[in-house]
């Protein structure tokens, strides 16, 4: 083997001290080195882990504010629907009273305007019955020729107008 080790440049010698040198090197490098590279890519690895636990959470708490947002959103929606019904309830509720008092302030006029009728009638019939017992006593008085008692023929005349068929009755 030596004859092969000659043939490519290498002798045992040189191969053992390069040997050492790379285990020391690997033991300065393990002592110094690979410890903070391994804290550090701890530390980086931890980072990441919380940045994705952070990102799920608030991913979590988008979903939970949206949920939020459109369950107010509904409610809104079921309040504003309520609110619109009951004013459309009360509306028609006045809109129904307000039929009422004017069927009820129409009928009241109705009914005045029947006893105001009914007043001017009786007045009407009141005046007549005056006039025809004034013109009766005048036309009865000429006819005689002579004066009668007015108030006595007025009292026969209410009389006989209370019998007949102008008694309003």
């Amino acid at each position: 083997m030596g004859e092969a080790f000659d043939a490519l440049g290498l002798s045992l010698p040189s191969i053992i001290a390069n040997m050492v040198n790379f285990i020391i090197l690997l033991v300065v490098l393990r002592l110094v080195l690979f410890k903070p590279i391994v804290n550090m890519l701890d530390d980086r690895r931890e980072r990441i882990a919380e940045g994705l636990n952070a990102a799920e959470t608030a991913r979590a708490e988008a979903a939970q504010a949206q949920a939020n947002i459109q369950e107010q959103l509904d409610q809104a929606r079921a309040e504003g629907q309520e609110i619109i019904q009951n004013a459309q309830n009360v509306a028609s509720r006045i809109q129904s009273e307000a039929r009422e008092q004017a069927a009820k302030d129409r009928e009241a006029a109705l009914e005045r305007a029947r006893g105001e009728i009914q007043l001017e009638r009786d007045r009407a019939i009141d005046e007549l019955r005056r006039e025809f017992a004034s013109i009766t006593v005048q036309a009865a008085g000429r006819v005689i020729g002579e004066s009668l008692d007015e108030n006595a023929h007025r009292r026969i005349i209410e009389e006989t107008l209370a019998e007949s068929k102008f008694s309003g009755n």
